[in-house]
C-alpha cells in the first residue's frame, strides 16, 4: 500500500500520496466518479506518486465522508433528475478545486501548471475546474463530457430549475468556451460505445474551442477505445497517465 496522508480542508477530506526522492513536484490531482469515494482512486494516486507527482484527490460532495445518504439513495435520487441533483455537485466540486490548489500550494513547495483528471464525474469536474482556475495546464478526462446537456445520452436528463440553470450557465464548459483561451492541454478518453456520456460531447466541444488552439491541435484530443461503453479500461488509465506525464516532462525540462 502506498504512504497515504490525509488532512482535512473545511468540510474536504483531502487523500494524497508524495513522491519519495523529489523536491519541488508537479500536482496531479485525480478525482472519482459519481457514487465511488476517494479511496477508490488511491491506485492511480499511488502511481502518479511513483511517476513523481504529489497526487491528490477527495471526496466530491455528497460522497464518501461528506455523505448524507446511502449510497442507493443517492444513486436513485439522482439519477431521477439528473440536472436538478447532479449539475449542483459538479458545481460544488469545480469550485473546490481551486480551493484544494490553493491550500497545495501553501502546504507544498509544487511546481506551477497543475495537471488535473478523473474518471466520468471525475472527469466531468476536470474540465469544468481548468476554464474556472488557470492553473490548471493540463486535464486527462475520462468517460466525461464538457456538455453537462449530454444530448444522445440514453439516460433520462430530467429538468433543471432556475437555481441549476444558473449554474450550468456558470461553469458548463462547451457554453463557456471563451473560459479556456489559456490553452490547458486536454485529453478525452472515450468509450466507442458509451451511450451514457456519448463522446460527441466532447469532439463538439474539441470543435468548439478552435482558434485559440489552432498552432498546436496536438493539445487538444478525444481518443476512442473501439467496443468499450461506460467503463473505465486499463487502456482509459494508461492515455490519461501518459497525457499528465507529457505535462511533468515538459515542467521538468523547464525548471531543472
Amino acid at each position: 500500500m502506498p504512504n497515504l496522508q490525509t488532512a482535512q480542508l473545511g468540510d474536504i477530506p483531502l487523500i494524497w500520496v508524495e513522491p519519495a526522492g523529489v523536491e519541488r513536484r508537479p500536482l496531479a490531482i485525480w478525482l472519482h466518479a459519481f457514487s465511488w469515494t476517494k479511496e477508490d482512486v488511491v491506485p492511480q494516486l499511488a502511481e502518479l506518486a511513483a511517476r513523481g507527482f504529489l497526487a491528490l484527490s477527495w471526496d466530491m460532495p455528497r460522497h464518501g465522508e461528506r455523505r448524507d445518504e446511502s449510497p442507493d439513495e443517492m444513486k436513485q435520487r439522482v439519477r431521477g433528475n439528473l440536472r436538478r441533483h447532479f449539475w449542483p455537485i459538479l458545481a460544488a466540486a469545480t469550485e473546490e478545486v481551486s480551493a484544494v490548489i490553493d491550500w497545495a500550494t501553501r502546504n507544498f513547495d509544487i511546481q506551477p501548471d497543475v495537471g488535473i483528471g478523473g474518471v466520468s464525474m471525475g472527469g466531468d469536474i476536470a474540465v469544468a475546474a481548468a476554464g474556472n482556475d488557470h492553473r490548471i495546464g493540463r486535464v486527462a478526462a475520462a468517460l466525461a463530457t464538457p456538455d453537462w446537456l449530454r444530448p444522445g445520452s440514453a439516460e433520462p436528463q430530467g429538468e433543471a430549475g432556475e437555481a441549476q440553470q444558473a449554474l450550468y450557465r456558470r461553469f458548463d464548459p462547451l457554453t463557456n468556451a471563451e473560459q479556456y483561451r489559456h490553452r490547458p492541454a486536454m485529453l478525452f478518453i472515450c468509450g466507442d460505445e458509451d451511450r451514457q456520456v456519448p463522446p460527441e460531447g466532447g469532439e463538439a466541444f474539441v470543435e468548439r474551442l478552435g482558434d485559440p488552439y489552432a498552432d498546436d491541435r496536438s493539445r487538444l484530443v478525444v481518443v476512442r477505445e473501439a467496443g468499450v461503453a461506460h467503463r473505465f479500461t486499463p487502456w482509459m488509465w494508461r492515455q490519461a497517465l501518459a497525457w499528465l506525464e507529457a505535462g511533468k516532462a515538459t515542467r521538468d525540462s523547464q525548471f531543472s
